[in-house]
């Protein structure tokens, strides 16, 4: 029969079902079987012949037949697993049943009413088929899980066969020991099997079907507690899944083995479609929905001690129940982090290749879930975190994304991907050894749209968060506070700024503390807080390797004798605002000469009109986001208490105002409404007293004295003078006492659990467009908006 002749007997199948107002038998085998049995249709045609109008149809007015055709297409994937698919009919039967609930599965989601049906048991479904046995019958919903986990280990249908004869016995699948045929060589697996472009097809199918059923998440408002425990994905990483340990190490294994550049032949992708990379994406969503667990509310529940024999290090506690989660953290050895280190540093750096030789390699579009992944392993294996950071191939997985953030910065549809690449920054700069791993020289010129600097990664860090707070667009003014912290904690160990930075940081100094920037909104002056701990930190620790930014301190002297000497009597305060009204916004005076910028880039660019994005949940302040530690002599962090934070003036919102609150005055003090809130003379008072100048302006009294008698003496204007003359100063003794090292540390919280939850599930729903399986479905858990 015809490819023509099948769709169109599945068509009549499907207006028949929408047409029928009786229930049909589930024994009517003979009209069941149109739905699967012989239709060659692929997942795209499934869509198309399945119209939703007719699935929501379906449900309203003839909902049995719906269920029915649930728990068939159930039964079909159940039996095919038993039987180990040895025909091709079956192998087609599976591929059918697997599209159509892939089709059904978000209408049945979208629907209060019916999103227990999965975990309800269906009559006369028993174990064994009999009556009597309904009372221990699985929920279709773990029926279904099971059987795509045992077809995912399939011989000959998704994984190489390695026994020779064909014994079709039912038995044969149970005795199947999965681990043999893990699908890459990776992590516990030095195996590598003979591509298969037909097993990596079906893989893709289950996977699509495995993502449907875990996406009932998306359908719940976001709230703390909807977001604990999503059923599907906590039954199938649960020691009832025998194949959670081989299945996690596929995934995981097949996204950090994808080589997109095929073999090392450029342009090789224009002759053969990559058939790896949709089941390297589809993968990679996969390993990220299962891995979706909040770190913050969970204290090691324990797993069953019987399952964790494994290549892991068993003499670890127990970790949590999700099985994905618990394998994850007890990655243990050096060449495992090695190969995922690289895999994920490789595929990152993916789209930055492309920019040097246009198309001459495969440019990966799934860098947001690499992104996740990358976190979720930092997150609960601290081991691998250390181990990043130990290896200058940290620096592998900052340039690229610094350069997402940059290229980004102006695009309102990837807010989230701004969001994460700066979270994972945070997460790193709490350590020590990212600070001095940005020492290191910064020569591969990526092609970005920065000022050409000569120096080092942190010059790079530095000069591209400048760009991001000067010519981003306005909803990333949440992240200012983020940015500069992650500066303040690596500011300690940066030997050696170049002037360009030098000039980049005085730059947002003079920008934050116009008058009117800072009494615009109640949580402005802490930006200038960060900046001059920046400053003091690097002329305490730093002093001798960074005369450029000594020079450019005394240069711009003004500004510190201005924040010296805030007007705080309310005539000012009055004047400061009007100010604002004819003066929009402070940042984009470029008062630093931007130069010109790398050779190859290309300005950020907004989104497309007409780009989809989704909706996100407020970020946690960073007072939430972070806990402050303090550097001990012996270079040891000691968590500091929070009663002795209250009195700093750090301390964001004051008056118990929440985060919230603030990001909305943030925002309406932008607009030329200023909120409910207005700046009084105490309030400017209250900070002004403990803005942390004194180190600053005895260097000042010392200093500029001394460079305006060269510049007399000398006649001079050249800069190159003084900046000697400033290299062999030295300030030992004439300064303050140093004042101890403060980090603020990334600290794991509901609130980023839920923000991760969204934009992980906001990135897949836009990232499955062919099929488009949610695309107009009713989610809840984030808008769907027109940029």
């Amino acid at each position: 029969m015809g490819s023509a002749d099948s769709k169109l007997n599945f068509r009549k199948a499907v207006i028949q079902l929408t047409t029928k107002t009786q229930p049909v038998e589930a024994t009517d085998n003979a009209f069941w079987d149109q739905f699967w049995a012989d239709t060659a249709t692929s997942v795209q045609d499934v869509f198309a012949l399945v119209p939703a109008a007719e699935i929501r149809a379906v449900r309203e007015e003839s909902p049995s037949n719906l269920a029915t055709l649930c728990y068939k297409a159930v039964e079909k994937l159940v039996q095919g697993a038993e039987g180990g698919c040895h025909s091709e009919k079956e192998k087609q039967v599976v591929l059918n049943c697997s599209r159509l609930l892939t089709r059904v599965l978000p209408y049945i989601f979208e629907d209060p009413d019916w999103r227990g049906f999965f975990w309800s048991t269906v009559p006369g479904a028993g174990r064994g088929g009999g009556e009597e046995e309904d009372e221990n019958a699985r929920p279709l919903a773990e029926s279904l899980l099971l059987a795509i986990a045992d077809l995912l280990f399939c011989p000959d249908f998704t994984v190489q066969n390695h026994r020779r004869n064909d014994v079709d016995s039912a038995e044969d699948v149970h005795s199947l020991d999965s681990c043999e045929y893990i699908w890459e060589a990776g992590v516990g697996f030095a195996h590598s099997p003979q591509p298969n472009y037909i097993h990596d097809m079906n893989r893709m199918e289950l996977l699509k079907l495995l993502l449907t059923c875990f996406s009932e998440a998306m359908y719940l408002p976001p709230s703390p507690e909807s977001g604990s425990t999503n059923p599907w994905v906590q039954f199938f990483c649960s020691t009832e899944n025998r194949h959670a340990l081989p299945l996690f190490t596929s995934l995981l294994n097949t996204v950090c083995a994808y080589d997109p550049v095929g073999y090392g032949i450029p342009y090789n992708h224009l002759l053969f479609s990559d058939y790896r990379e949709p089941l390297v994406e589809e993968a990679a969503q996969v390993l990220i929905v299962t891995l979706d667990h909040d770190s913050a509310t969970s204290t090691n529940p324990t797993v069953d001690g019987t399952t964790t024999g494994t290549a892991m290090d068993d003499a670890d506690p127990p970790g949590p129940e999700n099985l994905f989660v618990n394998y994850l953290s007890r990655i243990h050895r050096e060449e495992d982090f090695q190969f995922i280190l690289k895999g994920i540093a490789r595929l990152l750096s993916n789209p930055l290749l492309q920019t040097y030789l246009p198309n001459s390699t495969k440019k990966i579009q799934f860098h947001q879930e690499l992104l996740v992944l990358f976190w979720k392993l930092c997150d609960f294996n601290k081991k691998f975190l250390f181990f990043v950071l130990k290896s200058s191939d940290v620096l592998d997985i900052l340039v690229p994304i610094l350069y997402f953030l940059n290229d980004a910065r102006a695009d309102q549809s990837r807010v989230g991907l701004m969001h994460i690449g700066v979270f994972i920054l945070l997460l790193l700069s709490g350590e020590r050894n990212f600070g001095v791993r940005l020492n290191k020289p910064y020569s591969v010129r990526v092609p970005m749209d920065i000022p050409v600097f000569t120096g080092t990664h942190a010059d790079l860090l530095i000069v591209v968060f400048h760009k991001i707070i000067t010519s981003g667009h306005q909803r990333l003014q949440p992240l200012f506070d983020c940015l500069l912290t992650i500066v303040v904690n690596v500011s300690p160990y940066l030997k050696s700024l170049s002037m360009v930075t030098a000039n980049k940081l005085l730059h947002l100094l003079e920008a934050f503390s116009t008058t009117w920037f800072l009494f615009s909104a109640s949580q402005n002056h802490h930006l200038v807080f960060f900046l001059l701990e920046v400053f003091n930190n690097i002329i305490q620790y730093q002093f001798d390797g960074n005369s450029n930014l000594v020079y450019a301190i005394i240069r711009k002297r003004a500004v510190f004798h201005q924040l010296a000497n805030l007007p705080t009597d309310p005539p000012s305060i009055h004047k400061a605002l009007q100010r604002r009204r004819r003066t929009p916004e402070p940042l984009s005076r470029t008062g630093s000469q931007e130069g010109t910028s790398m050779e190859g880039s290309r300005p950020a660019a907004p989104a497309e009109p007409g780009t989809l994005k989704t909706s996100l949940v407020a970020t946690p302040g960073i007072d939430k986001l972070t806990e402050k530690s303090q550097v001990s002599e012996d270079g040891t962090l000691r968590s500091l208490e929070p009663e002795s934070q209250q009195s700093s003036a750090e301390n964001s919102p004051s008056d118990g105002e929440s985060s919230q609150t603030w990001r909305e005055q943030r925002r309406l003090s932008n607009a030329s409404a200023s909120g409910q809130w207005s700046p009084t003379s105490d309030w400017i008072l209250s900070w002004k007293s403990k803005l942390p100048l004194q180190t600053i302006m005895r260097l000042l009294q010392v200093l500029v004295p001394q460079v305006e008698k060269i510049c007399i003496d000398k006649g001079l204007t050249d800069e190159s003078e003084i900046l000697r003359f400033l290299q062999h100063g030295t300030l030992v003794g004439l300064l303050p006492v140093p004042h101890p090292i403060l980090i603020r540390k990334y600290q794991a919280n509901s609130g980023t659990a839920m923000w991760f939850r969204t934009y992980m599930w906001g990135v897949i729903y836009l990232r499955n467009v062919d099929p488009p399986i949610w695309y107009d479905t009713d989610v809840k858990l984030f808008e769907i908006q027109r940029v």
